[in-house]
């Protein structure tokens, strides 16, 4: 199974007033909101939705199955590459093997008769030849006709001509046993043996295809969309369902100017909620760049600042955080 995969960040900007600011105690506090990772996963194939065992909301783990398409075209196909791939399986073993014994025997019985058809040709010649000169002699002794010469030397003419024709068929027939008894050319086998990897892999690539109508989670967390239902038919590579890495979450604050070169990563920091959880956490970014204070802060003056945004990751195994959900962090040891 391989699913298309689209990680996004999951989350909506909520900035409270005053992006960095303490409350007497010394302690720097920045505002921000929680992301988490987002994956649409989709099946590499397309087809009728058959099974959906997952509803949005449910947990479930790397490996687990979410969707599994109708693959009986599929199946189909699989039966035809295999049957193509056996067929030139046997082929090149049939070349491998080489000429049975019986046809060896029958090219070599046939080679025989052939070599016999020579030497009764050769002897018609050579007694045509033999009336020939018999009558010329009568013809020069005024004895004989010449139409008996004439006659003689047609007979002559084709008997040569069979001889030829007995000396071809003879050496057609000794070609035949030879090849027979040296078996295939190795071009012969080398190219069996193309055809039948060709076949493997057509058989290869259609059971791939089978095992990708079964979509599987590439990642844990929780389904936070269901995007496709039972019977409907998908397209290749379009999602079907969306997982939230909500274990994971962090949360993207914005911190004034001054207080940033006293921020160090892997620094410790709390992430507050409005309902006053606290969770530890560690800062594992700091941009580089000053931006603006995001446009949805209330007031125009706090929209003019600039400001870094920090990024603190939390473990969320609790679920205490969701995305977009406002959130205060507090850094301690920075003054």
């Amino acid at each position: 199974m391989r699913a298309a995969v689209i990680a996004l960040p999951l989350g909506i900007a909520l900035v409270a007033s005053g992006a960095c600011r303490n409350r007497g105690d010394g302690v720097p506090r920045a505002s921000g909101y929680v992301e988490a990772t987002e994956v649409r996963v989709a099946a590499e194939v397309g087809g009728r939705v058959v099974e959906m065992p997952v509803d949005e909301g449910k947990r479930i783990a790397a490996g687990d199955v979410l969707a599994k398409l109708d693959t009986s075209d599929l199946e189909l196909t699989l039966r035809r590459a295999e049957a193509d791939r056996d067929q030139a399986s046997a082929q090149l073993q049939l070349l491998q093997a080489g000429a049975r014994q019986e046809d060896i025997r029958q090219a070599s019985a046939q080679a025989d008769s052939a070599r016999a058809e020579v030497a009764v040709a050769e002897a018609e010649l050579k007694s045509a030849a033999e009336d020939l000169r018999r009558f010329e002699a009568l013809l020069a002794a005024n004895a004989g006709s010449r139409k008996q010469r004439d006659d003689a030397a047609t007979r002559m003419s084709v008997a040569s001509s069979r001889v030829t024709a007995a000396r071809e068929r003879a050496r057609a027939a000794d070609e035949v046993v030879s090849r027979l008894r040296a078996g295939s050319r190795r071009e012969e086998i080398s190219a069996a043996r193309a055809r039948v990897a060709s076949a493997g892999a057509q058989v290869a690539s259609v059971q791939e295809n089978i095992a990708d109508a079964t979509v599987k989670a590439p990642v844990g967390g929780t389904i936070t969309s269901k995007l496709v239902d039972l019977g409907e038919t998908v397209s290749p590579r379009a999602p079907v369902v969306v997982i939230s890495d909500l274990d994971h979450a962090w949360a993207n604050v914005y911190v004034d100017e001054p207080l940033v070169p006293n921020l160090r990563l892997g620094q410790a920091a709390t992430l507050v909620t409005d309902a006053g959880q606290r969770l530890a956490g560690t800062i594992t970014y700091i941009s580089p760049r000053a931006e603006f204070t995001p446009r949805n802060v209330q007031t125009a003056e706090e929209r003019s600042k600039l400001v870094y945004r920090v990024k603190v990751t939390v473990d969320n195994k609790d679920g205490v955080l969701k995305p977009g959900m406002p959130v205060e962090a507090e850094f301690g040891g920075a003054r």
